[in-house]
């Protein structure tokens, strides 16, 4: 393995020290389920805790080979004398929580302004045997139960950063990633140990370029060590593929190009949702560790859980994510490499440059050869395992416009069906299924509103542009006039409803939807005064 990774590294100029290459999975800080071992299985099995993420987010005592040893001495079998051991030996995690404001005293945006140090931690160290890893500078959190940093969710919470003036803090954030990056040789999910075999959606480049937004390819060219070794990991394995095989996140097509899947290097039931994990693997006929695979594959890529990962695309027992080439993180990819070329061209190293053009055409070429469906007018995941596109329209299609990939005529088409089958009356929503999973129907969320926006605006398609950012602003209005918060998912299909559905409750905070909504009130200021859907052109 480490051969062909320094295959791959050499393909792409970014061979560095071996004590800087990306770690292996395995040579991560072990995450709970490893580290506690039958203790971790016996308190996720029997529920101790309402929400799974509170166990393995506990900070032990003393060291772990201990508490083990208690355990097995004193086996606290029943649920109450399990949980009595758990807190004595353990310091439960609190959640991350924002008071409701009162709205007719306090307006959104100066509600929103508020919320950003309510939301920030700073975890220079993390105590000792917990699952936290330590950032080196300050960073705002999602809220409720996501008590740490996370990945793609801090790109759109640092757009609302940036209107209120933190820019102390985007720059604070954009360190530790780089952090991230240097240290694990990737962003992983979240900073916890239980999320360092998978990463997300890689939006490091547009953070970035957040540093120098008349001029990117000047802060692409300062991170260009970090996003060249974010691509690598994207990337490893890439030189040793026949056609028709993939390796980690890399799949060859059939023609010999490469385009990427989401992955995760473990194959076991998430530390985070271990009980629910066992129960989908008991409930599907394949085998469990392709299961629980699928499962992180599909939390790798943000949209956990919806019918775009299922084979059936309805039920979770059919998910079978890392056969599926999606349009999403492919786009993402394409802004990496475009981003790497204009960084290299800053620093005057053209060969960089030519590379990484070249594989951004490349990519381009392969997405639509691949995923553009002519027909339908849209971008659809590709399952590549059956070499077939999987024709279920979901928001994903908006990113090609997101990243500049699309051609007008393109552009022109996705924004139509856009208009005509996702614009719902409080924005877009994420898929027209509704299976009762969170990335259904009725649910929308931030980011996908601001992915269209930000696309259909790059290709000059305002007027549908503002029509979405009207709506969910309204929409996000509305239940913040109710009941004075922000949250983390939105009902489109009923404006002023907060989301359902998925493994755990709505949570209050929340770090991209105050992001969001802070840019699009600075970008459509008139349209944020409206109280109703009637008042959006």
């Amino acid at each position: 393995m480490l051969r062909l990774r320094t295959l791959a590294l050499l393909s792409l100029g970014l061979l560095v020290p071996a004590a800087a290459l990306p770690a292996e999975a395995g040579t991560y800080p072990d995450p709970p389920q490893v580290v506690f071992k039958d203790l971790f299985v016996a308190v996720q099995k029997q529920s101790i805790y309402t929400d799974e993420k509170a166990f393995p987010d506990a900070t032990p005592k003393s060291a772990p080979a201990g508490i083990l040893l208690q355990y097995h001495k004193l086996h606290p079998d029943a649920p109450e004398a399990l949980k009595a051991f758990v807190e004595g030996h353990f310091s439960m995690p609190v959640e991350a929580s924002s008071a409701a404001s009162a709205p007719l005293q306090v307006p959104i945006l100066r509600h929103i302004d508020g919320l950003w140090d309510t939301l920030t931690r700073a975890s220079s160290t993390a105590p000792r045997y917990s699952s936290l890893l330590a950032l080196p500078h300050a960073y705002v959190v999602p809220g409720g139960r996501f008590r740490e940093i996370y990945y793609w969710d801090s790109y759109f919470t640092m757009l609302g950063l940036e209107q209120s003036d933190r820019h102390d803090l985007v720059e604070d954030m954009v360190r530790d990633f780089g952090y991230l990056i240097d240290t694990y040789g990737h962003i992983p999910n979240g900073t916890r140990s239980y999320y360092l075999s998978r990463s997300q959606p890689p939006f490091f480049f547009d953070m970035v370029a957040l540093f120098s937004p008349r001029d990117p390819p000047a802060a692409y060219a300062r991170y260009l060590p970090q996003l060249k070794r974010e691509y690598a990991f994207w990337m490893d394995g890439e030189s040793a593929l026949a056609p028709g095989k993939a390796h980690r996140r890399v799949v060859a097509m059939p023609d010999g190009s490469l385009l990427n899947r989401y992955w995760d290097d473990r194959n076991t039931p998430r530390d985070e949702s271990y009980r629910e994990d066992v129960e989908l693997a008991r409930q599907s006929a394949r085998p469990a560790q392709q299961v629980f695979r699928d499962i992180r594959a599909a939390a790798e890529s943000g949209w956990d859980f919806g019918s775009r990962w299922f084979a059936d695309g309805r039920t979770r027992a059919s998910i079978d994510t890392t056969e599926i080439i999606p349009i999403d993180l492919n786009s993402l990819l394409y802004g990496l490499e475009n981003a790497i070329r204009a960084g290299c061209h800053r620093r005057s190293d053209q060969s960089c440059a030519r590379e990484f053009e070249k594989r951004a055409q490349a990519r381009a070429a392969a997405i639509n050869r691949y995923l553009w469906d002519e027909n339908a007018g849209v971008y659809y995941d590709y399952r590549w395992t059956q070499s077939a596109p999987i024709a279920r329209l979901s928001a994903a299609t908006l990113y090609p416009l997101f990243v500049g990939l699309a051609s007008a005529p393109q552009a022109e088409s996705i924004g139509t069906a856009t208009a005509r089958e996702l614009l719902k009356p409080g924005g877009i929503v994420t898929t027209p299924v509704n299976t009762g999973e969170q990335w259904d129907a009725p649910n929308g969320w931030a980011p996908i509103q601001w992915i269209a926006v930000d696309g259909l605006r790059r290709y000059q398609q305002n007027l549908l542009a503002e029509r979405i950012a009207c709506r969910w602003m309204v929409n996000v209005g509305d239940l913040y006039r109710q009941s004075g918060k922000l949250v983390e998912k939105y009902n489109v299909a009923s404006v002023g409803h907060g989301g359902g559905g998925g493994e755990y409750p709505t949570q209050d905070g929340f770090g991209w939807t105050n992001g969001v909504m802070r840019k699009l009130i600075s970008l459509y200021p008139a349209d944020a005064a409206y109280s109703a859907i009637e008042q959006c052109h």
